[in-house]
C-alpha cells in the first residue's frame, strides 16, 4: 500500500454544492449498494481531504513526520453517534489493537489528534498526521454499516492511500474508462514508481483500501476488472475487515517490534 503526505480540506477544493451532493449520495447507500459509501464522495479519490494551501498534494512524498509517534493516535469522539454505532467504532479500534501495534487512545491533552465526526457529508479523512486537530468523518449511519469502511478511513489517517493507485496497478486491473463518470477519472491515477511505498507487499485485490469493481461508475457497469482470477480478486472492494496484506503494511509502516496484542505506551 502507499504512504504519503497527501491530504484534503473541506471547502477548499470543492464548492459546498458538491459536498452536499456527496452527503445525499451517501444517504442513499444501503448494504445492497454496489459501491462502497466512501466511493460516493466528490472529495479527492472519493474520500480524501487535502489541507488548504497544501501544494503539489498528489506528488507528496511520505515523511516520518506524517506518521503518528509510537503508533499512538489520540482521538476524541465529536460526532453524534448512537450506542450501536459507537460499538462498531470500538470494534474497529479493537481490530487495530489485536492485529497491529497501532493504538487509538482517548485524547488527554495531546496537540495532534483525530476528531471522529458524524457530519452528513459522506465518509472522509486526511492522509497521515497533519498536526493539530484533524477530522475523520463517518456519515452516520452509512459509513458505519460495515466495519471495513471505518478501518479504511482509519488507514488513511495512518498514512495509506488506495490500493488501485499503485504504480503496478495496470498489471492487475483493467480500468474501463468508458464506464467512469468523466469528472471522476482523476481518481484512477497511477502513482510513479518509488514515489510511494508498498512495504514489499504485492498488489492486494483483497485490501480494505481497494476500490470496488463499480467504483465511480456512470452506468452501473464495471470500472475495474481484475486481470487475474484469484480468490482475492473475487472479493475486490470488500469491507468486511483487514486483509493479511493490510496488516503487514500497517505493521511495517509503524515498525512494530512488539506482538500485535501487546500494549504500548504513549510517546
Amino acid at each position: 500500500m502507499f504512504v504519503v503526505l497527501l491530504c484534503i480540506s473541506l471547502g477548499h477544493a470543492l464548492p459546498m454544492g458538491d459536498v452536499e451532493t456527496t452527503g445525499a449520495l451517501v444517504a442513499a447507500y444501503s448494504e445492497k449498494s454496489q459501491q462502497n459509501p466512501e466511493e460516493l464522495g466528490n472529495y479527492f479519490e472519493g474520500d480524501i481531504l487535502i489541507p488548504m494551501g497544501f501544494k503539489n498534494a498528489r506528488n507528496g512524498v511520505a515523511a516520518p513526520t506524517s506518521r503518528w509517534p509510537g503508533g499512538v493516535v489520540p482521538y476524541e469522539i465529536e460526532g453524534d453517534f448512537t450506542t450501536h454505532e459507537l460499538d462498531k467504532l470500538n470494534r474497529a479500534f479493537m481490530a487495530y489493537h489485536k492485529y497491529t501495534c497501532v493504538r487509538f487512545m482517548p485524547r488527554i491533552a495531546e496537540k495532534d489528534y483525530v476528531a471522529f465526526t458524524s457530519r452528513k457529508l459522506g465518509c472522509y479523512s486526511y492522509v497521515g498526521r497533519l498536526g493539530g486537530r484533524q477530522e475523520l468523518n463517518l456519515h452516520s449511519p452509512f459509513c458505519l454499516v460495515k466495519v471495513g469502511v471505518t478501518l479504511h478511513e482509519m488507514m488513511h489517517t495512518l498514512g495509506f492511500l488506495h490500493e488501485q493507485n499503485r504504480h503496478e496497478r495496470n498489471s492487475y486491473v483493467q480500468v474501463i474508462s468508458d464506464n467512469i463518470i468523466p469528472e471522476n477519472m482523476q481518481n484512477f491515477v497511477v502513482y510513479k514508481p518509488g514515489l510511494l511505498s508498498g512495504f514489499g507487499v504485492k498488489y492486494d485485490y483483497s485490501s480494505v483500501m481497494h476500490y470496488s469493481s463499480v467504483s465511480f461508475s456512470r452506468n452501473g457497469k464495471p470500472t475495474l476488472v481484475a486481470l487475474h482470477d484469484t480468490p482475492e480478486a473475487r472479493v475486490m472492494g470488500q469491507r468486511e475487515g483487514f486483509s493479511a496484506g493490510d496488516l503487514r503494511k500497517i505493521n511495517a509502516m509503524y515498525k512494530c517490534k512488539v506482538r500485535a496484542t501487546k500494549k504500548i505506551r504513549r510517546p
